[in-house]
C-alpha cells in the first residue's frame, strides 16, 4: 500500500487546481496521505510514494508548469507510480468520449511509464487571465465543462490501483 501521494498541477485560472483538489479528496477518503501543490512550487518528489500530475491545456500544449515539473523531476517520477490528467476542452467532448493525451503528454507518459492519463473538460470564466482567454469568454465560448463525477471515478480507480484492489464497479 502506498502511504503518501502528491497531486501537483499547472493552472492559470484555477480550474485545474480545483480538479487536483477533487482528486486529492477522493484519495484521502480511501485512506491515503495526500498533498496538493502547484507544480512550480514542488522542489522534491522523493518523499512521495506516488504522484499525480495535472495540467491545463492551452493551444494543444500542457500548462508550462506541468511540463517543467515532469522534466525537472523525471528521474524520481520514473521510479514511482505516476498518473497524468489534462483539463481543457471548453465543450462537452471530454464527457462524451475519451480524448487522447496531446503529443507532449503522450511522450511524457512513454518516457516515465505513466500508469494512465485522462482528459477532463475545462473551465473558463469571466475574469480569466490572458488576452485570448478573455476573448474566448467575451465571445460566449467559456463556461464550466468539468464533470466532477468523472473526476471522482477516475481518482477512485487510481486509489484502487495504489491499494492493489480490483477496480470498483460503477
Amino acid at each position: 500500500m502506498t502511504d503518501k501521494v502528491l497531486v501537483a498541477y499547472g493552472t492559470t485560472n484555477g480550474s485545474t487546481a480545483e480538479i487536483a483538489e477533487a482528486v486529492a479528496d477522493v484519495l484521502r477518503k480511501d485512506g491515503l496521505t495526500v498533498e496538493t501543490a502547484p507544480a512550480a512550487t514542488v522542489t522534491d518528489v522523493t518523499t512521495y510514494d506516488a504522484v499525480v500530475v495535472g495540467g491545463g491545456l492551452y493551444a494543444g500544449r500542457w500548462h508550462k508548469d506541468a511540463r517543467r515539473f515532469v522534466r525537472r523531476h523525471r528521474r524520481a517520477l520514473a521510479e514511482r507510480p505516476l498518473w497524468l490528467f489534462s483539463s481543457g476542452p471548453l465543450d462537452a467532448s471530454a464527457s462524451e468520449r475519451d480524448i487522447p493525451p496531446v503529443p507532449g503528454v503522450r511522450r511524457t507518459m512513454a518516457r516515465l511509464d505513466a500508469r494512465g492519463h485522462v482528459t477532463f473538460g475545462g473551465c473558463l470564466r469571466e475574469g480569466a487571465k490572458g488576452r485570448i482567454a478573455r476573448m474566448i469568454v467575451r465571445n460566449g465560448k467559456g463556461g464550466d465543462f468539468r464533470d466532477f463525477t468523472a473526476i471522482e471515478t477516475w481518482a477512485a480507480s487510481v486509489a484502487d490501483e495504489l491499494a492493489g484492489a480490483p477496480p470498483r464497479k460503477n
